[in-house]
């Protein structure tokens, strides 16, 4: 039976309006009723929108957020997550300042950006967050996760990049549909990793574990979690991998997959030799 749905946010939680469903909402809070504990699951930091999407989700429950760097428990302020190298920071503010490309460098509540182009200022309003400038050697560590802000053509490129601290993952949004997110966590850290230690904190097996999603950043969850859903709009990989495909962001597809994991807890329970 599913005990723990892992959420990403863009393309699945929101769609192109910016905005939450009303009836994300009614259904999250009718699993919640059933005992069935939620987490965001997202390349978005713990701050802005993001964590307002967490709390209205599961106010008590952990979180994974920055493409698993980051793994929060919102309620008692714990932190189980895992923070870059100071060698592979320091390398991607060199390149950074001698490329001209925007950077972002976060810790798990706050995030500097040196660049003033309008897509970094365009992304701190899909955080939910003022925009400002500051230099990176002002944002105190540890430092969890980066962030590339590039254009579709720059993106390929610069997923060939190597270094060995860092472990890079692309990710988009239909609010910033121009713009390709190449995620920067450290070496073996992930979604998946992230998704695991939230299961241990709630003592929730695996394959009782259901990921709903949509980018290539998900890809590694659906492959250890015990139910892979799929959003109608996600990439191909994704869709490929999914054990159920549901309806797009903006034909209430999420809605549709937490009522699919209501009617599996209710199959199995009938099919229990209890039953």
């Amino acid at each position: 039976m599913v005990r723990l749905v892992c959420i990403d946010v863009d393309g699945t939680l929101v769609g192109a309006s910016g905005e939450v469903a009303p009836e994300v909402w009614v259904a999250a809070a009718e699993a919640r009723a059933r005992g069935i504990h939620l987490a965001i699951c997202s390349g978005r930091p713990a701050f802005g929108l993001a964590r307002g999407y967490a709390e209205r989700l599961d106010p008590d429950g952990w979180h994974v957020f920055q493409n698993g760097a980051s793994v929060l428990n919102l309620r008692t302020g714990e932190s189980r997550s895992r923070n870059l190298s100071a060698r592979g920071v320091e390398w991607l503010r060199s390149v950074a300042r001698s490329t001209g490309r925007i950077l972002e460098l976060y810790n798990d509540t706050d995030y500097a950006v040196e660049s003033d182009a309008e897509r970094a200022r365009r992304h701190a309003g899909l955080l939910g967050v003022p925009f400002r400038t500051r230099s990176f050697d002002s944002l105190p560590g540890p430092i969890v996760r980066a962030q590339w802000l590039l254009s579709a053509e720059e993106a390929e490129g610069v997923l060939a990049e190597l270094h060995p601290d860092l472990h890079y993952s692309h990710s988009t949004s239909p609010v910033m549909a121009d713009t390709a997110f190449i995620n920067i966590t450290p070496t073996g850290v992930d979604k998946a990793t992230a998704v695991r230690v939230v299961a241990g904190a709630h003592g929730i097996p695996m394959e009782s574990v259901m990921m709903v999603g949509d980018g290539l950043n998900d890809l590694g969850v659906m492959t250890v979690v015990g139910y892979a859903v799929a959003m109608g709009n996600a990439e191909p990989e994704i869709l490929a991998a999914a054990d159920h495909v549901v309806a797009g962001v903006d034909e209430g597809g999420l809605v549709e997959a937490i009522e699919l994991t209501l009617g599996l807890d209710a199959r199995e329970a009938a099919e229990s030799p209890a039953a």
